[in-house]
This record gives C-alpha cells, structure tokens and sequence, in this order.
C-alpha cells in the first residue's frame, strides 16, 4: 500500500505524548511505516566525541513516530484530515483531503 504523506507536508499529531501538535514532515521511511515530524516526539541520546573538535554531551533530536499516529493537516479547516486519491482524466492522480474534498498541493 502506498504512503499518502511524504516529505515536507504539515501533519498533526492525533495520539501520543504530543497530541495536537502540528508540525513539517522531515522524512518518511515507507518500510517502517514511520515519519519524523518536526519539533515533534523529542528524545535525549548521549554522545561521546568521535573527532577532533566534535562535542560530547546530551543532544535532543526528533525520533520517528508511526504514520497511523498523525493526520495530514488541512490548512482550510484548521485541523488534521485523512487523505484520498482521485484519478485525473489525464491518467494522473492527485490527493485530496477527505474533510474537505479540496486538492493538497506537493508539500503543503
């Protein structure tokens, strides 16, 4: 089954620690089914320097979240909408929102 949320969409976030959140996909792993969600799902990792002038410490980073955890984030009606695929006369196909039934631009 293909993902219908790729890279540089706006999701929200409908289960979990950062429910509500609205946030811009970073990445997408379709194997995994998961997504990084900017600013979203931080977790703490302690490094230790591997070279020269690199830093040692606690980094905070964006970890992946599942992709049935988020919505993709309707801007018209201001909150997280499940998303369709319509067939164009051309043979091409679009995605819609289902909430709205409005065409989602590439990386909206």
């Amino acid at each position: 089954m293909a993902i219908k949320i790729r890279k540089g969409d706006t999701v929200q976030v409908i289960a979990g620690d950062d429910r509500g959140r609205v946030g811009k996909v970073m990445s997408v792993d379709e194997e995994k089914q998961r997504v990084v969600v900017e600013k979203v799902n931080f977790v703490k990792r302690h490094t230790k320097a591997r070279k020269q002038g690199m830093k040692s410490g606690i980094v905070e980073k964006e970890a992946p979240i599942h992709l049935s955890n988020v919505l993709l984030y309707d801007e018209r009606l201001q909150r997280g909408t499940r998303v369709g695929i319509r067939a164009l006369p051309d043979g091409k196909t679009e995605r819609i929102s289902k909430a709205s039934g409005e065409t989602i631009a590439k990386g909206e």
